[in-house]
Protein backbone atom coordinates (compact mmCIF):
# COMPACT_ATOMS: atom_id res chain seq x y z
CA UNK A 1 0.00 0.00 0.00
CA UNK A 2 3.25 2.24 1.00
CA UNK A 3 4.32 1.84 -2.47
CA UNK A 4 0.94 2.28 -4.63
CA UNK A 5 0.81 5.63 -2.24
CA UNK A 6 4.39 6.79 -3.51
CA UNK A 7 3.36 5.70 -6.99
CA UNK A 8 0.71 7.97 -7.17
CA UNK A 9 2.55 11.00 -5.39
CA UNK A 10 5.48 10.20 -7.90
CA UNK A 11 2.83 10.61 -10.79
CA UNK A 12 1.51 13.67 -9.41
CA UNK A 13 4.75 15.17 -9.58
CA UNK A 14 5.84 14.16 -12.99
CA UNK A 15 2.57 15.58 -14.16
CA UNK A 16 2.95 19.29 -12.83
CA UNK A 17 6.29 19.93 -14.05
CA UNK A 18 5.52 17.88 -17.46
CA UNK A 19 2.21 20.00 -18.23
CA UNK A 20 4.26 23.34 -17.36
CA UNK A 21 6.87 22.04 -20.02
CA UNK A 22 4.42 21.42 -22.09
CA UNK A 23 2.68 24.88 -21.90
CA UNK A 24 6.30 26.67 -21.96
CA UNK A 25 6.75 24.68 -25.36
CA UNK A 26 3.83 25.58 -27.24
CA UNK A 27 3.88 29.83 -25.79
CA UNK A 28 7.18 29.86 -27.15
CA UNK A 29 6.36 28.25 -31.06
CA UNK A 30 3.33 30.51 -30.87
CA UNK A 31 5.92 33.40 -30.35
CA UNK A 32 8.11 32.51 -32.51
CA UNK A 33 5.16 31.59 -35.38
CA UNK A 34 3.43 34.74 -34.89
CA UNK A 35 6.86 37.29 -35.93
CA UNK A 36 6.76 35.73 -39.49
CA UNK A 37 2.85 35.50 -39.90
CA UNK A 38 2.79 39.27 -41.33
CA UNK A 39 5.79 40.24 -44.01
CA UNK A 40 4.45 42.53 -46.15
CA UNK A 41 7.03 42.73 -49.43
CA UNK A 42 8.75 45.85 -50.61
CA UNK A 43 8.04 46.66 -54.44
CA UNK A 44 11.09 46.43 -56.45
CA UNK A 45 12.21 49.85 -57.59
CA UNK A 46 10.14 49.57 -60.99
CA UNK A 47 7.27 49.10 -58.91
CA UNK A 48 5.99 46.39 -60.91
CA UNK A 49 5.37 42.89 -59.59
CA UNK A 50 4.74 39.56 -61.32
CA UNK A 51 3.71 37.24 -58.31
CA UNK A 52 1.59 34.27 -57.42
CA UNK A 53 -1.51 34.51 -54.43
CA UNK A 54 -1.78 31.34 -52.71
CA UNK A 55 -3.28 29.83 -49.75
CA UNK A 56 -0.21 30.51 -47.80
CA UNK A 57 -0.74 33.88 -47.93
CA UNK A 58 -2.77 36.51 -45.01
CA UNK A 59 -6.57 34.68 -45.25
CA UNK A 60 -9.10 37.36 -45.63
CA UNK A 61 -11.94 35.75 -43.37
CA UNK A 62 -13.84 35.72 -46.21
CA UNK A 63 -12.68 32.49 -47.36
CA UNK A 64 -9.68 34.12 -49.69
CA UNK A 65 -6.63 35.09 -49.40
CA UNK A 66 -4.10 37.81 -49.87
CA UNK A 67 -0.57 39.26 -50.18
CA UNK A 68 0.37 43.04 -49.32
CA UNK A 69 3.38 45.35 -51.11
CA UNK A 70 5.44 48.12 -49.43
CA UNK A 71 5.34 51.39 -52.03
CA UNK A 72 7.00 54.11 -51.00
CA UNK A 73 4.68 57.21 -51.97
CA UNK A 74 5.24 61.13 -51.53
CA UNK A 75 2.38 63.63 -50.74
CA UNK A 76 0.80 65.01 -53.99
CA UNK A 77 1.49 62.18 -55.97
CA UNK A 78 -1.09 61.04 -58.24
CA UNK A 79 -1.02 56.97 -58.78
CA UNK A 80 -2.59 54.64 -60.69
CA UNK A 81 -2.23 50.88 -59.54
CA UNK A 82 -3.18 48.06 -61.74
CA UNK A 83 -3.52 44.62 -60.70
CA UNK A 84 -4.39 42.10 -63.38
CA UNK A 85 -4.81 38.25 -63.38
CA UNK A 86 -6.34 35.30 -65.45
CA UNK A 87 -6.80 32.96 -62.24
CA UNK A 88 -8.77 35.18 -60.07
CA UNK A 89 -11.38 37.85 -59.76
CA UNK A 90 -9.07 40.79 -58.66
CA UNK A 91 -9.56 43.28 -56.13
CA UNK A 92 -6.62 46.13 -54.81
CA UNK A 93 -6.71 47.81 -51.45
CA UNK A 94 -4.33 51.10 -50.85
CA UNK A 95 -3.74 51.01 -47.09
CA UNK A 96 -1.92 54.58 -45.38
CA UNK A 97 1.09 54.47 -43.03
CA UNK A 98 -1.54 53.79 -40.25
CA UNK A 99 -3.73 51.12 -41.84
CA UNK A 100 -6.52 52.79 -42.92
CA UNK A 101 -8.27 52.18 -46.22
CA UNK A 102 -7.70 54.96 -48.53
CA UNK A 103 -9.04 53.35 -51.78
CA UNK A 104 -10.45 49.97 -53.18
CA UNK A 105 -11.49 48.73 -56.45
CA UNK A 106 -12.73 45.54 -57.34
CA UNK A 107 -13.41 45.60 -61.48
CA UNK A 108 -11.38 47.91 -63.43
CA UNK A 109 -13.48 50.42 -66.40
CA UNK A 110 -12.57 47.69 -69.16
CA UNK A 111 -15.23 45.47 -68.07
CA UNK A 112 -13.10 42.89 -66.59
CA UNK A 113 -12.58 41.27 -62.93
CA UNK A 114 -9.04 42.88 -63.21
CA UNK A 115 -8.78 46.09 -60.48
CA UNK A 116 -7.61 49.36 -61.51
CA UNK A 117 -7.63 52.94 -58.83
CA UNK A 118 -6.23 55.92 -58.98
CA UNK A 119 -5.90 58.09 -56.65
CA UNK A 120 -4.05 61.42 -54.69
CA UNK A 121 -1.66 61.03 -51.91
CA UNK A 122 -1.82 63.25 -49.01
CA UNK A 123 0.60 62.23 -47.24
CA UNK A 124 4.55 60.97 -47.48
CA UNK A 125 5.20 57.59 -46.33
CA UNK A 126 5.13 53.88 -46.94
CA UNK A 127 1.49 52.34 -47.93
CA UNK A 128 0.79 49.01 -48.60
CA UNK A 129 -0.65 48.10 -51.55
CA UNK A 130 -3.18 44.73 -50.88
CA UNK A 131 -3.85 42.33 -53.63
CA UNK A 132 -6.63 40.07 -52.89
CA UNK A 133 -9.52 38.00 -54.61
CA UNK A 134 -13.10 38.79 -54.18
CA UNK A 135 -14.78 36.08 -51.99
CA UNK A 136 -13.58 33.53 -52.07
CA UNK A 137 -12.65 33.34 -56.10
CA UNK A 138 -9.24 31.94 -55.22
CA UNK A 139 -5.49 31.78 -55.96
CA UNK A 140 -3.16 31.89 -58.91
CA UNK A 141 -0.60 34.29 -61.01
CA UNK A 142 -1.03 37.69 -61.21
CA UNK A 143 1.01 41.37 -62.38
CA UNK A 144 0.67 44.48 -59.86
CA UNK A 145 2.10 47.91 -61.05
CA UNK A 146 2.05 51.00 -59.04
CA UNK A 147 2.58 54.11 -61.76
CA UNK A 148 2.88 57.52 -60.58
CA UNK A 149 0.96 59.61 -63.28
CA UNK A 150 2.37 62.86 -64.31
CA UNK A 151 0.66 66.28 -63.97
CA UNK A 152 -1.19 67.49 -67.43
Amino acid sequence: MVVKASLIKLKHLLIIPSTLLTLSIGIAYSAIAQTKLYNPVALPPSNEIVDKLTENDIPTGMGGFARDYLVKLNKGDNVAIDLTSDSFDAMLTLLSTDGATISENDDGPDGTTNALLFTRIATTGTYVVRVRAFGETGVGNFKLKVSRLRPA
